[in-house]
């Protein structure tokens, strides 16, 4: 409906035979008060106005009808839910490429360490015993900004992967929760919505992961992210950026469907006004990643071997190619270190996830929420 037709909607209320006209006009100036009730951040006012040109597809609006005196009659701020089910598919994909960008951004330097902490065969140099001496070392003996080596094509990736992620959820979650559980939320709905997203957010962030990991190795060979893509494509060919392709998909399959499942029951627990609560999102957001993660440990092992084919590992097997396919990922595994060595890592891992989930979910919601009122309130305003 257009901002027309929601005017003309309110002067009907307005102009209804019978009534005191002070007291309709109040009242239908009330109708439409909730769509601004309340002030939010000011940064985000600055942030918001500037982009939301680009936002379309707004939702139509329906216009409260109120009977009796306005004096005795009060109109409640909405609630979370009440807000954002109205936004637009642009919305959800401009709040989640904010939050894939922060999240990978600000977790970076912990993802160095997860990256090196996982590698099966490491130079003696790249041995650590917990991860706040890796990354003591790391910078100390190879400068301060080694442990950022690869972030900006991880940037560069994260932005459309998470905006076609957190889209492809929130449109999915709503479809099937209709059909398997009608005004209610199913924890099925939300995780198969939360598999189907990650089809299309590791299709696009699956080449950006392997570059990524390259650069964090100890010893690294690549000068910068495009001298790294040029020695791929050159040594290996196109297929080595989707080589994890499908161990990435085995494990972020698993990981996502868990993680939304836990995050959406964690809000009901934690929430169930679902209001907008950033303290609610932070520990939903963390305690769901740290459990998704341990989880799907042994499957990150495998991709990070097949990400980076390291040379150590390919030595002491006498192995002359390269790495492929999980199944043989996992053999690899199990051969060089046994059944422990699927789970190298796994402290870097959980201390990775539970402030990048949190960081992910946090953002996400906030602008989400931001967003869908800046567009209310100019609604209002037209």
């Amino acid at each position: 409906m257009g901002a027309e037709g929601f005017v003309s909607r309110r002067r009907m209320s307005a102009e209804t035979p019978g009534r005191d006209g002070g007291v309709a006009g109040a009242s239908a100036g009330a109708e439409i008060r909730w769509l601004g009730g309340g002030r939010f951040w000011g940064i985000s006012e600055g942030i918001v106005g500037s982009i939301s040109p680009m936002i379309g597809g707004e939702s139509d609006f329906k216009a409260v009808q109120l009977h009796g005196p306005v004096e005795t009659r009060e109109i409640p701020e909405p609630d979370y839910e009440g807000l954002p089910q109205g936004a637009s598919t642009s919305t959800y994909m401009l709040a989640g490429a904010v939050a894939g960008i922060m999240e990978h951004c600000l977790m970076f330097p912990i993802d160095c360490v997860k990256t090196r902490m996982q590698s099966l065969q490491p130079e003696p140099a790249a041995r650590y015993r917990n991860v706040m001496e890796a990354l003591w070392r790391i910078v100390r003996t190879e400068g301060f900004w080694r442990p950022m080596r690869g972030l900006n094509v991880t940037a560069v990736g994260a932005g459309p992967a998470h905006a076609l992620y957190f889209a492809c959820y929130e449109r999915l979650k709503k479809t099937l929760s209709d059909v398997i559980h009608a005004g209610g939320n199913s924890h099925v709905a939300n995780g198969a919505a939360g598999c189907v997203a990650t089809l299309l957010h590791d299709a696009v962030m699956n080449p950006a992961e392997v570059v990524k990991q390259r650069m964090q190795m100890y010893n690294s060979p690549y000068r910068s992210v495009l001298d790294c893509i040029g020695a791929i494509w050159r040594k290996e060919g196109a297929g080595a950026f989707y080589r994890s392709y499908t161990t990435q998909l085995t494990m972020n399959v698993p990981f996502q469907a868990l993680h939304f499942m836990t995050y959406e029951y964690l809000q009901e627990a934690l929430n169930p006004q679902r209001q907008y609560n950033p303290s609610s999102h932070v520990v939903s957001g963390a305690l769901a990643g740290a459990i998704a993660a341990a989880a799907t440990t042994p499957l990150d092992v495998c991709k990070t071997l097949l990400n980076t084919q390291e040379s150590l590992a390919l030595h002491s097997l006498n192995s002359g190619g390269s790495i492929s396919g999980l199944a043989h990922a996992f053999r690899t595994v199990y051969r060089l270190g046994g059944l422990p060595a699927y789970f190298k890592g796994v402290q870097a891992r959980i201390i990775y996830q539970m402030p990048s989930t949190a960081i992910s979910w946090s953002v996400y919601e906030f602008f989400k929420y931001v967003i869908t009122k800046h567009q209310h309130e100019k609604r209002r305003r037209d």
